[in-house]
């Protein structure tokens, strides 16, 4: 079974904009080779010079990677404005500790994990939980008393982006990683610090609340008269 995973960045401003859309299977075992590797690889060169303090170099070690970066920052946060201040953080983290990078992980690996806790340290101080797709100032109005708007009911339940933005920060990353990006189990757990069996739990759980919220419903039972049955 296939999760088309579209993952588009709304957040304006970066150093190039991502639109990845790919499928992810929803088996993926849990000792599948690590996926989700650039297509061509930094050169080990540009690492040395940014590690060396390079600005030029750091900006081009940066932008090979910013595209998933900024895609993964807005899945956690789910607000344009709140990505911008904390990819400015990871990225400053990352330029200062560059220089001890010991190359125990692959560079993507240690760029993406950086983003990743600084997000969820953005989350924890500021008491805030990711904004659901098309929230802002005027999003109450039309709304029923349970907060749907019904004209958009349809639709929202169809919006994976909204879906993704539904599930805890943790079990959104896991899945936009190994769903969206094409990461493997290892990799992952590389990335949100955690074991592998935890990666696969939470992927597992967050699969398992997307297919039921992207689930057809049944309608109800109608009777010959075409009066519902009881």
């Amino acid at each position: 079974m296939m999760l088309a995973c579209a993952v588009g960045s709304a957040a304006p401003g970066g150093m190039a904009t991502t639109h990845v859309a790919e499928a992810g299977r929803l088996d993926t075992p849990l000792d599948q080779a690590d996926g989700g590797r650039a297509a061509s690889e930094i050169a080990e060169t540009v690492i040395a010079e940014a590690r060396r303090g390079d600005h030029g170099a750091f900006m081009a070690l940066v932008a090979r990677y910013d595209d998933r970066l900024r895609a993964l920052a807005f899945h956690i946060l789910g607000d344009p404005e709140a990505t911008r201040d904390a990819l400015q953080d990871a990225y400053v983290k990352a330029y200062v500790g560059l220089p001890g990078f010991r190359g125990e992980s692959d560079i993507g690996t240690w760029l993406h994990r950086i983003v990743y806790t600084t997000c969820l340290n953005h989350l924890r101080s500021t008491g805030r939980r990711p904004r659901p797709a098309g929230e802002g100032p005027d999003a109450q109005e039309g709304r029923d008393e349970a907060g749907r708007d019904p004209a958009d009911a349809v639709a929202s339940a169809l919006d994976l982006a909204s879906l993704l933005r539904s599930l805890p920060p943790e079990q959104r990353a896991a899945v936009v990683l190994v769903d969206a990006f094409g990461m493997g189990y290892r990799q992952t757990s590389e990335i949100l610090g955690v074991a592998q069996g935890t990666v696969a739990s939470r992927v597992t759980s967050a699969r398992a609340k997307l297919r039921l919220a992207l689930a057809p419903r049944e309608e109800p039972a109608t009777s010959e008269d075409g009066t519902e049955a009881s």
